[in-house]
């Protein structure tokens, strides 16, 4: 076994893969994955925007503000839904940024300008290189490698599958430190929190999909609860991802520059449905108690109503019982039984 320059140990096979064949650098496979969006995400969005035009198709049957008022209500119900779904599968909860000029491949000495980028989901971490200019010793540098730690992926697979692969040295810099046996040991808290996470989000899709049942019935203040419900898990799962960072991080360094990290747009976006939640919970809620008829008349329940009472009024009534008149029977009036 040969050391490896990035600290852990090369088979003979993937030494032989990483040097040079006839002067020749290993050729990198371009399967690349975007950081923000994939296939499942399109997926998503696509389903709920088919929900979404299929509601604006029927939008024109409704009448007076009751249109105004539908399309309120269905507008953030499927927004909070979508969010709910699409960012357990976006790559930019915890998001950094560097620009360094650092080696480009193992055994080579070219030596490159590039933004450095790395990106934390609850699925795994992505890793760009992106070349300043993209254009330097004849090649096209803009590479983003996703390593997963989603139930049943391996991260430490992939990472070694890289290595085989010969993949650019900074990216395999940055992944390396989340593997298992990194001297970080930010593997297993980062792959914790992020399956807790995504737990809890599906709780509060459960959730959501609760409150959009109870919003249907005459039991509007139990929506608000389950509204309250919906942004108490999403509030969970932000917390339960936000514990690592009190975990201290490894410094990735390229030489005098560092990359750190933040909260991304993701983290950001989520934080802003669960107040959403809470808002319109509350507001349902507050309602329920102090304008009852107003909730009503927002979720179209009055109409309902006021046509169950007019149906329930219309009895006969005898005018000579309401005039207060007795009706007595003759004084010859007989009742004959006879057997059939």
């Amino acid at each position: 076994m040969a050391p490896s320059l990035l600290g852990g140990s090369l088979s003979y096979t993937q030494l032989c893969r990483m040097t040079l064949f006839n002067g020749i650098f290993p050729f990198y496979w371009q399967g690349r994955k975007p950081f923000v969006f994939n296939v499942s995400i399109i997926i998503v969005i696509i389903i709920f925007l088919t929900l979404t035009l299929s509601f604006l198709l029927i939008l024109p049957g409704i009448r007076g503000r009751a249109r105004l008022y539908w399309l309120l209500r269905v507008i953030l119900s499927l927004f909070i839904g979508v969010v709910i779904v699409v960012v357990q599968f976006t790559g930019d909860w915890e998001t950094g940024w560097v620009t360094a000029k650092t080696s480009y491949k193992s055994f080579s000495n070219a030596v490159v300008n590039a933004d450095i980028g790395l990106h934390i989901g609850l699925a795994g971490v992505n890793v760009t290189l992106v070349g300043n200019p993209v254009n330097q010793i004849n090649e096209t540098i803009n590479y983003n490698e996703h390593f997963s730690w989603s139930f049943g992926e391996d991260y430490d697979l992939s990472y070694s599958e890289g290595l085989e692969r010969g993949l650019p040295r900074p990216i395999l810099y940055v992944a390396e430190k989340f593997t298992l046996n990194s001297p970080c040991g930010v593997h297993a808290q980062y792959r914790i929190s992020s399956h807790y996470a995504s737990a809890t989000m599906w709780v509060a899709f459960c959730a959501w999909l609760i409150a959009n049942m109870l919003f249907s019935m005459p039991v509007l203040v139990y929506g608000g609860y389950m509204m309250l419900v919906t942004g108490a898990f999403v509030l969970f799962s932000l917390l339960s991802f936000s514990t690592v960072r009190n975990f201290p991080m490894c410094a990735i360094q390229f030489g005098p520059a560092s990359l750190e990290t933040v909260y991304g747009g993701s983290f950001w976006l989520t934080l802003a449905t669960s107040l959403l939640c809470f808002l319109i919970g509350m507001f349902v809620i507050v309602l329920n108690y102090w304008r009852p008829k107003q909730l009503k008349a927002f979720f179209d329940l009055c109409e309902d109503e006021e046509e169950g009472g007019k149906e329930l009024g219309e009895v006969y009534v005898n005018p000579q019982l309401v005039a207060g008149e007795v009706l007595v029977p003759p004084s010859d009036f007989r009742l004959t039984v006879k057997n059939i």
